[in-house]
């Protein structure tokens, strides 16, 4: 896809909050690709883009949009090239800023626990201190069987200790959990637990998404572990619910505006915690059994 200066390689994501930002994409699909859940890039190869073809699109960004305040490293995990690639990315980004005598706010990423763990403290301080500032990294859910259940590839150590690692180094991190991700058979300790690595971890950000199957329920299921059992509007909503009931954390800004979702709660985490589980309670009680009210306030 041609979008301005830049000839992408589509399918091409990036999060909500990275709307304004400028796409680099330094490497196409993913370096796991294996979740049962996500169809993000199952038409890619995985494949870490030529620094010269970066640096190619990095000076057609800025010749296009020469004051540019952000960038979102695409595609599915930046964090899985080595150290000196990466670095060099990011210093190739800072000396055009520099060129046009301004500073970026920050440089953003999708990332995977294991590849943040594969940096060293040092590498990791040293691609803070080149504005590389946020990670978003999907953990999905902190319950162990359910991880195993969807191929994960992560525990919730794994998980822990790369996110913790980031936040020693002083890289903030945006977390997402996917509501309705195990299903009713595992609703309840997925919330649960879910609720338990928040809260340990305590991210800058976090949101929710919802489980959806854009290419159909069942490729999930051949892909899911278990056994999958759908969950109704007001069980998903009763989940979510549970989630954020069960948090334990301070000053984490909340959002669930990803297109998945029916309702958008959103807040600072516990500060709003109230006012949060009060709008869920309401939109719980709306909600028939068995479908979403298409006239609800709530939508």
């Amino acid at each position: 896809m041609l979008f301005l200066p830049v000839d992408y390689d589509e399918p091409l994501f990036r999060p909500p909050a990275e709307a304004y930002s400028a796409i680099l994409q330094v490497s196409l699909g993913c370096s796991w690709n294996k979740c049962a859940f996500c169809e993000m890039y199952t038409t890619k190869k995985y494949k870490i883009r030529p620094l010269m073809e970066i640096e190619k699109d990095i000076e057609g960004l800025f010749s296009y949009y020469p004051r540019i305040k952000r960038f979102f490293l695409a595609d599915g995990d930046a964090m899985s090239l080595d150290f000196k690639p990466l670095k060099d990315v990011l210093d190739s980004i800072n000396r055009n800023a520099e060129k046009r005598n301004y500073r970026l706010q920050r440089v953003a990423s999708y990332a995977l626990p294991k590849n943040i763990i594969s940096k060293s403290d040092s590498e990791l301080k040293e691609l803070r201190d080149a504005d590389l500032k946020l990670l978003y990294v999907g953990i999905e859910t902190g319950d162990d069987e359910l991880l195993s259940l969807i191929k994960k590839g992560e525990t919730y150590k794994s998980t822990v200790e790369g996110i913790q690692k980031a936040h020693n180094a002083g890289i903030d991190t945006s977390i997402m959990i996917i509501t309705g991700l195990g299903g009713r058979k595992y609703s309840e300790q997925h919330a649960r637990n879910s609720a338990r690595i928040i809260s340990e971890l305590n991210p800058k950000y976090l949101s929710t998404l919802t489980l959806s199957f854009p290419l159909g329920y069942d490729i999930f299921r051949s892909k899911f572990r278990g056994e999958y059992i759908p969950q109704t509007t007001k069980e998903l909503f009763e989940e979510l619910y549970l989630f954020i009931s069960l948090l334990d954390v301070e000053n984490v800004i909340f959002r669930s505006n990803h297109v998945s979702n029916k309702v958008s709660p959103e807040g600072t985490l516990s500060k709003d915690k109230d006012k949060i589980l009060n709008m869920l309670s309401k939109v719980i009680a709306d909600t028939p059994f068995n479908e979403m009210p298409k006239n609800s306030r709530y939508l």
